[in-house]
C-alpha cells in the first residue's frame, strides 16, 4: 500500500471514529474530554492503531505503538503504563469459564465426536446431500457456540464437508454465517469474554441475552445450505477411507454422546439449574462428566482426554494474553482522553441512528482486521457502553465484527474453509460477500427495531 492510499485510508478512518461510537473500559471515559487542536491531536494514536491492524500489523505492535503516541502526547508516566499492563492481562485471563468451556469442546473434538456425528448424518439421510449439509452448518454452529472457537471448529468440519458434498458456495457461505454468529456470542468465546468484561456485565448475561439471535442466524445458515445444494441437484462424494466409515450406527453414536452431552450442559445447563434450584450443571461437574464421557465412549484413555483438554485451552489461553496486552495499551490511549471524544461527538448524533452506525462500522472494520476480531472490539465497545446501549446492542455490534470477518482473506475461519474445501481463499470470499453482506442488512434492520 503505497502513502497516499496510507493517508486517503487514514483520513477515512477519521471520519468513521466521529460517526461511531469506539473505545475500552467505560470507566476510562470518565476522563475529560480535552477541546480545540489537543482533541484531534488525541485522535492520532487511535487511528495509528486501526490503520496498522488494517495493514496486518500484529495487534501487540499496533497497540504498542499507539501506547507510545499517547504516552508522548498525555505526558503519561511508565509507571501507570506498567499499572495499566499488569491490571489488563490478569483480568482478561481471569475470564475462567469461558476458558474452561473452550478446553472441554476441543478436547471432543479430538476424540472424534465430530466426525462421527457426520457419518451418521450421510447414513441417515440416505443420498439427500442437502440435509447432510444443513446437519454439516448445525455441527459447525454447535462446536463453534461450545468451544467458542469458529477456526478451530472449521478446521475440522470443513474436510468432512468436502469430503461428503464437495464444493457449494452457498454452503460455505452458511458456515461462514453460522460460525460468526457462534463465536461471537459463545458462552466460551473470547469475543464473549471482552464484551462482557468491557461492559461490565457477567458473561452468562450476554450470552443469554443474544441467544434467540444466535439461534435465528443460525436459522438463516441452514436455510441458505439446503437451497443452496438442493437447487445444485448434487449426489454424495465417494465416501473416503477412514475409521469412521466401517464402524457401526451404535459405535458411531457413542462416539458422539460426549459432544451431546456438552452441548446440553452449555445451553440447556443454566435452564436446569434455574428449574431445580440448585447449581447441577456446573464448568467442574460437566468438565469431569464429559471427561468421564470421552473416556468411556471413545478410544481416548483418561490421560489422553486430559491431555486433550489441557492442549485445547491453549489457543484461548494466548489470545487472552494477546487481548490483555493490547488492552493494557488501549487504556493508556483512553488516559489521552480520546474516547471522551469521540464519545461527545456520538452522543450529538441521532438516537435512532447511533445502534445501526456503531453496527455497521463494526462490519467495515471487521472485513480487513478480521484476524484480530477480539482487538477490534476493544476499539468499538466501550463508548458504546457510555452511551448507555443495551446489552443486545452491544452483541449486534460484537456479530458486526464477526460478519464483516467473514467477507476478508486474514480470518483462520475464512483460512481454514480455504484449505478444508480445498478452494483459492479468493474464491471463498466472492462467495461469501453476497451472503453475507445480506446477512448483515439483516443484523443492522435488526439493530434499528430491537436494539
Amino acid at each position: 500500500m503505497n502513502i497516499k492510499k496510507i493517508v486517503q485510508f487514514s483520513l477515512l478512518v477519521i471520519g468513521i471514529n466521529f460517526l461511531l461510537p469506539t473505545a475500552v473500559f467505560a470507566q476510562d471515559l470518565e476522563v475529560q474530554a480535552p477541546t480545540g487542536f489537543i482533541a484531534i491531536l488525541t485522535l492520532v494514536p487511535l487511528i495509528v492503531v486501526l490503520v496498522l491492524l488494517f495493514l496486518k500489523v500484529d495487534m501487540i505492535i499496533a497497540g504498542l505503538v499507539g501506547g507510545i503516541l499517547a504516552i508522548l502526547i498525555g505526558g503519561i508516566g511508565l509507571a501507570d503504563v506498567n499499572k495499566e499492563l499488569l491490571e489488563a492481562i490478569p483480568t482478561m485471563l481471569g475470564i475462567t469459564v469461558p476458558i474452561i468451556n473452550s478446553a472441554i469442546a476441543m478436547a471432543v473434538f479430538k476424540s472424534g465426536g465430530y466426525s462421527a456425528a457426520l457419518t451418521l448424518a450421510k447414513r441417515g439421510t440416505k443420498g439427500k446431500v442437502e440435509f447432510v449439509a444443513v446437519f454439516i452448518v448445525i455441527l459447525l454452529a454447535a462446536a463453534t457456540y461450545m468451544s467458542g472457537i469458529g477456526g478451530g471448529s472449521a478446521m475440522v468440519i470443513a474436510p468432512l464437508a468436502f469430503a461428503a458434498v464437495g464444493v457449494v458456495p452457498e454452503l460455505i457461505a452458511a458456515m461462514s454465517l453460522a460460525a460468526a454468529v457462534s463465536f461471537t456470542t459463545s458462552p466460551a468465546s473470547l469475543e464473549t469474554s471482552i464484551t462482557s468484561q468491557l461492559a461490565g456485565i457477567d458473561a452468562a448475561e450476554y450470552v443469554t441475552a443474544m441467544r434467540p439471535y444466535w439461534l435465528f442466524f443460525v436459522a438463516l445458515a441452514l436455510v441458505l445450505a439446503y437451497w443452496g445444494t438442493k437447487r445444485r441437484g448434487l449426489g454424495f462424494k465417494e465416501e473416503a477411507n477412514d475409521e469412521y466409515s466401517s464402524m457401526s450406527n451404535g459405535q458411531l453414536f457413542k462416539i458422539t454422546i460426549p459432544a451431546i452431552f456438552l452441548l446440553f450442559a452449555v445451553i440447556f445447563g443454566p435452564i436446569v439449574n434455574d428449574l431445580a434450584g440448585t447449581a447441577i450443571f456446573t464448568p467442574l461437574t460437566y468438565m469431569v462428566v464429559t471427561l468421564v464421557l470421552i473416556y468411556l465412549c471413545t478410544k481416548f484413555n483418561m490421560n489422553e482426554s486430559v491431555t486433550a483438554m489441557v492442549d485445547g485451552s491453549t489457543y484461548i489461553l494466548t489470545r487472552l494474553f494477546q487481548v490483555g496486552i493490547f488492552l493494557a495499551f488501549i487504556n493508556v490511549i483512553a488516559k489521552t482522553g480520546t474516547f471522551a471524544v469521540i464519545a461527545g461527538v456520538a452522543n450529538n448524533a441521532p438516537t435512532a441512528i447511533v445502534i445501526p452506525v456503531a453496527v455497521l462500522t463494526g462490519i467495515l472494520i471487521g472485513i480487513p482486521a478480521g484476524a484480530y476480531v477480539g482487538s477490534v472490539l476493544t476499539l468499538v465497545l466501550p463508548v458504546a457502553v457510555s452511551l448507555g446501549f443495551p446489552i443486545v446492542a452491544l452483541g449486534f455490534v460484537t456479530m458486526g465484527v464477526g460478519l464483516g470477518s467473514q467477507m476478508g482473506f486474514v480470518n483462520i475461519t475464512m483460512q481454514a474453509l480455504s484449505s478444508g474445501f480445498q478452494t483459492p481463499i479468493l474464491d471463498i470470499v466472492k462467495g461469501n460477500v453476497k451472503w453475507i453482506s445480506i446477512a448483515s442488512v439483516i443484523l443492522l434492520i435488526i439493530s434499528f427495531i430491537f436494539a
